[in-house]
């Protein structure tokens, strides 16, 4: 006879997770507790050193020492301290924002209106910047102030405009206002320095702070003075 088959081999259970050892919770009962180690202080963070940096015309001429002696035009010299006069136009379109660029940016600014510096403003900058060397030199005095005298006496007070009474056009004298007689010198210095170059040995830099110097000294033979005297002698025979 066949022997009977033993019932099917059960798989052996899986053994039993362990459970999660969880912290053991210290009895309350009067034992003291372990001390926790502390955990070590940082130490305060040092304060940053602020540096301080001067701002300096052209990293050289300190602009805070400059004075203007001529009250109808102090308003619209700015002498706000820049390292590079170079604002990118940022008042170009705005009523009366030229006041609000550096003096020395407007010089660099008028020097390129003729067809040499017309969209070179690098160049411009670097001749002005050469001619402020040249100033420094001879001067031993801070070119922006000698710049600004220039400007100061080469504004003229007075110029000359038409009048129609009928069919008649009539010259009279007129007061100029403050910000057209900075225009006026500004324009007239830079033609005079450029015009001084044409068909001459002399680069621009040292034409420019010839007429400069001559401008600061009042000397006729600069070309932002003769024209500035033109223009008075004109407007007195007209009053």
């Amino acid at each position: 006879m066949f022997e009977e088959s033993g019932s099917p081999e059960e798989t052996p259970a899986p053994p039993p997770r362990e459970a999660a050892e969880t912290p053991a919770i210290p009895a309350d009962d009067g034992a003291p507790a372990e001390a926790v180690p502390a955990k070590p202080k940082r130490e305060p963070r040092k304060p940053k050193k602020k540096y301080t940096y001067e701002l300096r015309l052209f990293e050289k001429y300190d602009l805070s020492e400059v004075q203007v002696h001529d009250p109808g035009l102090a308003r619209y010299i700015n002498l706000t301290p820049i390292v590079i006069p170079h604002t990118g136009g940022r008042w170009a379109n705005k009523p009366f924002g030229k006041a609000k660029a550096s003096i020395v940016e407007r010089l660099i600014n008028g020097m390129m209106r003729t067809e040499d510096f017309t969209g070179k403003k690098s160049k411009a900058y670097r001749v002005v910047r050469r001619a402020f060397e040249i100033i420094e030199q001879r001067t031993k005095q801070n070119p922006v102030q000698v710049f600004v005298n220039a400007l100061e006496r080469a504004a003229p007070r007075e110029e000359i405009t038409r009048l129609r009474f009928g069919g008649i056009s009539v010259p009279r004298a007129v007061d100029v206002s403050p910000s057209r007689r900075l225009d006026l010198a500004l324009r007239n210095t830079c033609q005079g320095a450029v015009m001084a170059s044409f068909k001459s040995p002399k680069p621009i830099e040292e034409c420019l702070a010839d007429e400069i110097l001559k401008a600061s000294r009042g000397e006729m033979e600069s070309a932002a003075i003769a024209k500035k005297e033109e223009l008075e002698r004109i407007a007195v025979s007209a009053r």
